[in-house]
């Protein structure tokens, strides 16, 4: 395919990612952000063995790990009796996979860093609010009245409340989930959790806690983890009018261990209340625009997929244009490759997060009593492991990657 001018809406982590795969393929890119100013939304999140593939792909893997925590394991247990309800371990399958604990901000400065130092194109304060298509070319209507263009193609990864996804003949029904979580970035004291494990508490499945060790954003600063508390997003006001200490004293019941975190905590705004909500496009572009990443298909964070999906996203589109002699097939491409493992993955987490974030009793038994010694027994372990990891069908052929050798670059555990 010839060189494309090719616009990107939103520098998150894809738009970024999709900046630099294709200028490596030769094509040129605009970033176009409606902020004046770039930043990372979120406090954390966890890098499967699939999205530090494509970090890796993108000689980026190296940076990425200084500033992450190595996860080996997934454990939790129910505060009543203390059933261990959650064991996960990577190393169920052969092959040294994990998993890396990193902030947003981490990720998102590690790419933005990278597109900085090579120049790319980013157009700040512009708020796309339409795309046209004439005579083949594509042009951006931009909140205000200018116009940006003409392009090749447009590429949406402005997230799961993409207006241009919304407004699209290929706009995705959207089912808002009950539960959100607040999140905050906290500094981590030695030996408060297992440094190498995402570790969570629960009470039924109505109440899920969990604490996520993420390294060190730069050299110098102290060991950070993440904090989550999962709630009721429509009890969020309410929560947050009974006051800050009876929230933390919620936790404390709970969680005793949890204080060194929760002192940290004297205000609200140094937490963020998340909202998720599951949403699939089944055709993943319209026209000459294509959408990747949470424009294309969200969920809820159970499984921990979502930045990593968006990662494979783009290099799937990368690998697409670069096969292809048209961009219509590329697209037809692109949304074949993906096809199968988004949907598997939309599917796994619908069926989980209700297991660990609902109201239903019923559900939380079995889980507690069931499903915990299920997953003790083979082939279970390596089915769940595969899971965790991304990897329980092939997502790399299709995005022309081949996975890392984990057991070569791993990351040393955590001491």
């Amino acid at each position: 395919m010839k060189p494309l001018k090719i616009a990107i809406v939103g520098a998150g982590p894809a738009g970024l990612a999709a900046s630099l795969l294709l200028t490596r393929a030769g094509h040129a890119t605009d970033i176009i952000e409606r902020f004046d100013s770039p930043a990372p939304v979120g406090s954390a999140l966890m890098l499967q063995p699939t999205g530090l593939t494509v970090l890796e792909a993108l000689g980026l893997g190296p940076a990425i790990h200084a500033a992450g925590n190595r996860i080996d394991r997934l454990f939790g247990t129910e505060t009543a009796r203390g059933r261990i309800v959650l064991d996960v371990r990577y190393n169920a399958l052969p092959g040294g996979r994990y998993g890396l604990g990193v902030h947003r901000a981490a990720l998102f400065e590690t790419l933005y860093d990278e597109v900085s130092a090579r120049r790319h194109k980013i157009l700040t304060g512009q708020r796309v609010v339409g795309v046209s298509e004439e005579g083949g070319e594509s042009y951006l209507s931009i909140e205000g009245g200018e116009r940006l263009g003409p392009y090749d193609l447009v590429i949406d990864a402005s997230g799961a409340r993409s207006e241009l996804a919304a407004a699209s003949p290929a706009a995705p029904r959207a089912r808002n989930l009950t539960y959100g979580a607040f999140w905050a970035t906290l500094d981590c004291p030695d030996g408060l959790v297992d440094q190498a494990a995402l570790t969570q508490r629960y009470d039924k499945a109505s109440v899920m806690i969990g604490v996520l060790p993420i390294g060190c954003r730069r050299p110098g600063l102290p060991k950070q983890a993440a904090l989550f508390w999962s709630l009721k997003v429509s009890e969020a006001d309410e929560v947050r009018k009974r006051g800050l200490e009876q929230w933390k004293q919620a936790i404390r019941s709970y969680w005793p261990e949890c204080e060194p975190l929760l002192e940290q905590i004297t205000d609200w705004d140094q937490l963020t209340l998340a909202r998720y909500a599951h949403r699939t496009m089944m055709v993943p572009f319209s026209g000459r625009m294509v959408f990747v990443g949470d424009a294309a298909h969200s969920t809820s964070p159970q499984l921990g997929q979502g930045a990593n999906m968006a990662l494979l996203d783009v290099a799937a589109l990368a690998h697409a244009l670069a096969r292809n002699e048209t961009i219509e097939a590329a697209l037809l491409d692109y949304a074949r490759a993906r096809r199968m493992h988004v949907r598997l993955f939309q599917l796994l987490s619908a069926a989980f997060t209700p297991f660990y974030q609902s109201d239903s009793a019923a559900l939380a038994w079995v889980r507690d009593r069931l499903v915990a010694t299920i997953a003790r027994v083979p082939p279970a372990p390596q089915i769940l492991a595969g899971i965790v990891s991304g990897t329980l069908v092939d997502p790399f052929h299709g995005a022309g990657l081949r996975e890392c050798d984990w057991l070569r670059q791993a990351l040393p555990q955590p001491t």
